[in-house]
């Protein structure tokens, strides 16, 4: 991926979403242009504020000649006005749901005035461009924590909005575009391998690196049968996020990183005043401080040669970084600004299933 290939990515949907909108008071053979213009097989009709008012299809131009309009009659009696839409916030995985369920290519998003934002395509989502890089997932912990939910259940298999956690996961990869994907597993791995079995019915190819022992947030890299020709994400399987995965793997590319860890901004108020003071003499007050710091985010891209250096024994992935820094190397530290929890606490826990993901 060049240093652009972010923003003209960014850039072309834009330009498509653009093509794709036709205004109220248009005529019909302005929707049809609409529709050969952005060739996604639907036209959304705005107002001024770009609002959305409704949509426009192949089919809907169709019934609408077949009633005794022509291509100069207003577009507005014809404009499908029951359509579906979401906002931004809704996640890959229910977008998908929905798309599956009604039966829709695309989905329109809109913000709280229903001013369009964006447009989910059924095609990008589920077949985005291939990307070369490979995926690791890390399922095999016992989730201790979250007892006794994880005593006959791992604990990425826990739903969230009706889903298992890993499988957002899963599902949020396959939407960037990637194919091949390994699921390090051990506590109550059969469970995992019977819901995902080869990955075929998600969109991907799905090995297992399966843990005899345990080994760690690190040491299941070593149980990869080959190495990876490209840079390798490797991700907390107990992760409820929406980060963008894209601009991740530019960023470690651009850098020149052998390493670079994901990280999330993280805010605590401690509860009481504190005093600043230099041998017994008061400097200042401060009233209920925020602390603000980066914390690890669980999601890593990983160099070809850094993977090589994994042992085989139970290795801390945090390990791995430290001997980057101690050999100097470049290891950089990318901010993920998308929704984003960890759901190994059970309040952490809750707060998801309750927030929907």
């Amino acid at each position: 991926m060049t240093e652009s290939a972010v923003p003209q990515e960014s850039h072309s949907r834009d330009v498509r979403m653009q093509r794709c909108m036709v205004r109220i008071g248009a005529r019909i053979v302005d929707a049809m242009q609409a529709l050969d213009a952005a060739a996604v097989g639907i036209a959304l009709v705005v107002d001024e504020q770009q609002r959305l008012v409704g949509t426009m299809t192949d089919g809907d131009i169709r019934r609408a000649l077949l009633k005794g309009a022509t291509l100069q009659s207003p577009l507005e009696p014809y404009a499908h006005r029951d359509y579906l839409a979401v906002s931004s916030q809704v996640g890959r995985a229910e977008v998908l749901d929905l798309m599956r369920a009604r039966s829709l290519g695309q989905v329109p998003v809109v913000d709280a005035s229903r001013r369009l934002v964006g447009l989910h395509l059924m095609q990008e989502m589920l077949g985005a461009v291939e990307r070369p890089n490979w995926a690791v997932i890390m399922a095999g912990g016992k989730g201790t924590r979250l007892l006794p939910i994880t005593a006959h259940l791992p604990k990425p298999m826990i739903k969230v909005a009706g889903r298992p956690i890993i499988e957002r996961l899963l599902l949020h990869l396959v939407g960037y575009g990637i194919r091949r994907i390994f699921i390090s597993t051990n506590y109550l791995g059969h469970i995992v391998e019977e819901h995902f079995g080869n990955g075929s019915r998600f969109g991907c190819n799905i090995e297992y690196l399966r843990e005899e022992e345990p080994l760690g947030t690190g040491g299941a890299l070593s149980l990869l049968r080959e190495a990876p020709a490209q840079p390798l994400l490797l991700l907390n399987g107990d992760l409820v996020t929406q980060a963008n995965l894209d601009s991740m793997l530019a960023f470690h590319l651009e850098r020149g990183n052998i390493a670079t860890m994901g990280a999330r901004c993280y805010m605590h108020q401690i509860p009481f005043g504190c005093i600043a003071a230099d041998g017994g003499r008061m400097l200042r007050l401060e009233e209920k401080p925020v602390i603000e710091r980066l914390i690890n985010a669980g999601i890593y891209v990983l160099s070809p040669e850094v993977v090589a250096r994994v042992p085989r024994k139970f290795f801390p992935i945090t390990e791995l970084f430290e001997g980057c820094l101690e050999r100097n190397e470049r290891v950089g530290v990318f901010e993920i600004e998308e929704d984003w929890a960890d759901v190994g606490h059970r309040d952490q826990l809750k707060q998801a299933q309750e927030g929907g993901g």
